[in-house]
């Protein structure tokens, strides 16, 4: 059985990322109010290799140049610096 690499930065093959993990992607996305912005937003790998990562989202995002991505899914080099693990966010009461 495959041993599952979790969120480790490392100068080897490994990846940082597998199916399933939670993430945050600096992309742009629109906001609970409607507006376009370029932001942190949550997502799901559903797809990942050791160079790449495909993250669903359950929001509209866009590419760079406004195009909107129809399936919602967002491909991310591995080594990219607009990735990152799901911070845990304190609800406040």
């Amino acid at each position: 059985m495959a041993q599952r690499v979790r969120f480790r930065k490392t100068g080897d093959d490994r990846p940082r990322f597998a199916v399933g993990d939670r993430v945050e992607v600096l992309c742009d996305h629109d906001n609970e109010e409607g507006e376009r912005v370029r932001d942190w937003l949550e997502g799901v790998v559903v797809q990942a290799d050791y160079k790449m990562v495909a993250v669903q989202f359950t929001q509209a995002v866009y590419l760079t140049n406004g195009w909107l991505i129809p399936d919602q899914v967002l491909w991310i080099p591995q080594s990219s610096d607009q990735i990152r693990p799901l911070r845990r966010r304190r609800r406040r009461r």
